[in-house]
């Protein structure tokens, strides 16, 4: 955690594990677009505050998702 000015960074905690989600869908495109960017990039764990587990999750649904047709690979 940096500091910043005297003040300690807050960590960051895993969304989808406060939530219990055991699995995350690719068919759920309204959460997945939360983690990617407007460039159609997936954002890193240590900006989305997700655990590790659920960042390859994520990763995973969100390329299932773009080979489905149901999101960009690009967005211009």
């Amino acid at each position: 955690m940096k500091r910043e000015h005297g003040r300690k960074a807050k960590k960051r905690v895993c969304a989808f594990c406060v939530d219990g989600v055991p699995y995350i869908d690719y068919k759920d495109t309204a959460r997945l677009r939360r983690y990617i960017t407007e460039r159609g990039k997936i954002l890193p764990r240590r900006i989305t505050g997700n655990c590790a587990r659920h960042q390859r999750m994520l990763t995973k649904a969100i390329k299932r998702a773009r080979v489905m047709a149901l999101m960009p690979f690009t967005i211009e």
